[in-house]
C-alpha cells in the first residue's frame, strides 16, 4: 500500500508574520475526536489512522485461518514497526496488566523481557531465539510499547535496527506520535482486539 503524498504546491511552507509565535504542534498518539487539525492525510485503516511515512512501506498482517487483519506494520531497510488497537476500560492501566503476560510468553519461547523507562513510559525489550532461513541460530530483538487512551491502547513493536538502536529507533517512534485510534461506541471487552479494515482506495506496492 502506497501512501499519497501532497503537491509541492499544496505542501510549501507559508511565510509566518513575525509578530506571531511559533506554536509547537500536538504529540500523539491521538484519540480520533481529539485529533488536531494538522491538514495530514492519513490512512484511514479503521481502528488505527496513519499519517504518511515517504520511505516506509505499509503492509497489513493477516491471520491465514480467518482472513482477518491482525496488524498494520510499517516496514523499510532498517526494521520495522507494528501497530495494534486494543480496547481498555475508561482511565484504566491495561499496558501494566499485558506487560507480565508479555515477559511469561518470551519466557515460555525461551526468550528474554526486560522493562525499561522510555519515551512513552514503560516498555519492554525482548530477546527471542531464531533460526535463520540457513539453519543459523539467531537472536530477534523487539522493543515493545504500550499507550493508554481513551478506552483505549496501543500497542507499538519496534524490530529490527530500530529496536536496539537509539538514533534509528527515535525515528520510528516520531511515528507512533502521528498516529491517531478509533475505539468506537460498542462495548468491547478490555483486551479485545480493535479492528483494521482495508480502505478501498489501497493499492498494493508492487
Amino acid at each position: 500500500m502506497k501512501f499519497r503524498r501532497k503537491s509541492a504546491e499544496a505542501a510549501a511552507t507559508e511565510e509566518v508574520p513575525s509578530d506571531v509565535e511559533p506554536t509547537e504542534a500536538p504529540v500523539g498518539p491521538f484519540d480520533v475526536s481529539e485529533l488536531p487539525p494538522d491538514d495530514v492525510e492519513r490512512v484511514d485503516l479503521g481502528s488505527l489512522l496513519i499519517g504518511p511515512q515517504p520511505g516506509r512501506d505499509l503492509r497489513l498482517q493477516v491471520d491465514e485461518r480467518t482472513g482477518q487483519v491482525q496488524a498494520v506494520l510499517l516496514t523499510a531497510e532498517d526494521g520495522a514497526l507494528e501497530m495494534r488497537a486494543f480496547a481498555a476500560p475508561r482511565n484504566g492501566d491495561l499496558w501494566s496488566e499485558l506487560r507480565p503476560r508479555i515477559a511469561a510468553e518470551m519466557a515460555q519461547r525461551g526468550g528474554t523481557a526486560t522493562e525499561r523507562e522510555g519515551r512513552f513510559g514503560t516498555e519492554v525489550v525482548c530477546n527471542l531465539p531464531v533460526t535463520r532461513p540457513d539453519g543459523q541460530a539467531a537472536t530477534q530483538p523487539s522493543r515493545i510499547i504500550g499507550i493508554n487512551g481513551s478506552r483505549w491502547l496501543l500497542r507499538a513493536t519496534l524490530l529490527g535496527r530500530p529496536a536496539v538502536d537509539a538514533e534509528a529507533g527515535r525515528e520510528w517512534e516520531d511515528v507512533i506520535t502521528t498516529v491517531a485510534v478509533r475505539r468506537g461506541e460498542g462495548a468491547l471487552p478490555p483486551g479485545e482486539p480493535l479492528p483494521v479494515t482495508v480502505p478501498e482506495n489501497a493499492r498494493k506496492v508492487q
